[in-house]
C-alpha cells in the first residue's frame, strides 16, 4: 500500500503511460456490517476492468497480458481488513500501485493513457498529514500520519541512533558522575545531524512538524539548526523514542486538535475578508466557474461535502448517479484543479459552510 502522496509521487503518477493505464476506484468501509461486502465489490470492479482491457482492440496482446497480471497482483495485495473510506488501484504495463484513502471515492473503472489522480489529490489535501519527531539523547525517531493514525518512518535516514561510550549514561547522571547528556557537545552534534535530516525531509515532503522530547532536549532546538528551530510545536514529553504509535498519537492529539481549530478560525477569517472586498465565490457552480479561470486563491470545502452534477454547457446542475453525463466526483475534481492552479485548499467540519452550500472560495480577482 502507498500511504503517502508526495509531490514527486504525484508528478510521477500524472506522467503519460503506454495505453492502457487502468484506474480502479472503490468506496470501502471501516466497520461491519458494511465492510463484509467490500471483497465482493472489489472482485466485481476488478472483473470489469479485466473485461474492458480484454475487449479493447487498442491494447496489444503483450500489453494486455502485462496489465492483467499487474491488475491481479494489485488486487491480491489489497488489505481490506484495515480499510479506510476509499481504495484506488492503478495498473499499467510494468507497474501497479495501491492507495487506501481516508476519503470516500465513487466506484469506477477508467482506461486512459494517464492514471486518474483527482481522488488521490483530494484525499491527501483533506488528511492534513504531519511529521512527529521524537527526541532522546541517543535516538531520534520520525513518525508520519494524521490525527487518526501514525506510522514510524524508516526513511530519510531515520531512525537516527547514537551509541554512547559508556553503556549506562543515565546511571552516571543520577549519581553525579557526569553532566546531563543534553549539555555535552556530542549530543548537540547528534541533534544537528537530526536537523539536517529533517531539513532534507521537509524539502521533499513539507508538512507541519511536531517535536516531542524531554524539556532539556527541546531547549536545544534553537541552536540545533533551522529545521528544528522552525518546528510548528514543541511538546515536552520524554520516553517516546521507543513507544508505539498509539502512545505517540495520544501525546500529540491535543496539539493536533488545537491546531485544527485554529486553522478553521483562520480560514473563515480569510473568507470574511474576501466577502468584504467582493472577491468571494459560494456554492459549487460559482466555485466551478472560478476554478476554471484559475481565479481561486483559497478553496474551502466541508469535509464530507459530496454531490452529483452534470454540465449543461453553462452551469453545473443537479443530477442522479448513473445518469448520462453525471459527474460523481465533481468536488474532488474542483480540488485537484484548484491545486493545479496554485490555490491553497482547506477542509472544514461539516456545517461550517452551511450558508455557502458546503464550498466557498477566496478569489484572486
Amino acid at each position: 500500500m502507498h500511504p503517502t502522496l508526495t509531490p514527486a509521487v504525484l508528478a510521477d503518477l500524472r506522467r503519460p503511460r503506454p495505453y492502457p493505464a487502468v484506474s480502479v476506484l472503490m468506496p470501502t468501509h471501516r466497520r461491519e456490517p458494511e465492510n463484509t461486502q467490500d471483497p465482493v465489490r472489489l472482485r466485481t470492479l476488478v472483473a470489469e476492468a479485466r473485461k474492458r482491457v480484454e475487449d479493447d482492440p487498442q491494447v496489444s496482446r503483450a500489453d494486455r497480458i502485462d496489465v492483467l497480471e499487474q491488475l491481479d497482483r494489485a488486487a491480491a495485495e489489497v488489505d481490506l481488513v484495515h480499510a479506510e473510506d476509499g481504495l484506488v488501484l492503478l495498473a499499467a504495463p510494468g507497474e501497479h500501485r495501491i492507495w487506501s484513502l481516508g476519503r470516500a471515492v465513487p466506484a469506477r473503472v477508467v482506461l486512459s493513457d494517464t492514471f486518474l489522480t483527482r481522488n488521490l489529490v483530494a484525499a491527501q489535501a483533506a488528511e492534513r498529514p504531519v511529521w512527529v519527531l521524537a527526541l532522546a539523547a541517543d535516538r531520534v525517531v520520525l513518525w508520519g500520519g494524521d490525527e487518526a493514525r501514525l506510522t514510524e518512518t524508516a526513511a530519510h535516514g531515520f531512525p537516527l541512533v547514537r551509541t554512547f561510550d559508556n553503556p549506562d549514561p543515565e546511571r552516571q547522571e543520577r549519581i553525579g558522575d557526569r553532566p546531563s547528556t543534553f549539555r555535552d557537545e556530542e549530543t548537540k552534534t547528534f541533534l544537528r545531524e537530526a536537523d539536517r535530516a529533517v531539513g532534507e525531509l521537509l524539502t521533499v515532503d513539507p508538512r507541519p512538524l511536531y517535536v516531542v522530547g524531554e524539556a532539556a532536549a527541546l531547549a536545544l532546538l534553537d541552536e540545533s539548526g533551522p529545521a528544528l528551530k522552525a518546528a510548528d510545536a514543541r511538546l515536552p514529553h520524554g520516553g517516546l523514542t521507543h513507544s508505539g504509535p498509539e502512545e505517540v498519537l495520544r501525546v500529540i492529539s491535543p496539539a493536533l486538535r488545537e491546531r485544527a481549530a485554529q486553522d478553521v478560525t483562520d480560514t473563515l477569517a480569510v473568507l470574511d475578508k474576501a466577502r468584504g472586498r467582493q472577491a468571494f465565490a459560494a456554492g459549487l457552480d460559482e466555485v466551478w466557474q472560478a476554478v476554471g479561470g484559475g481565479r481561486i486563491a483559497l478553496l474551502v470545502v466541508e469535509e464530507n461535502f459530496r454531490t452529483v452534477v452534470r454540465d449543461d454547457g453553462d452551469h453545473l446542475v443537479p443530477a442522479e448517479a448513473g445518469q448520462p453525463g453525471a459527474r460523481e466526483d465533481i468536488v474532488d475534481e474542483v480540488v485537484e484543479r484548484a491545486l493545479d492552479t496554485g490555490a491553497r485548499v482547506a477542509f472544514v467540519p461539516d456545517g461550517t459552510l452551511a450558508d455557502s452550500g458546503g464550498i466557498a472560495a477566496d478569489l484572486r480577482y
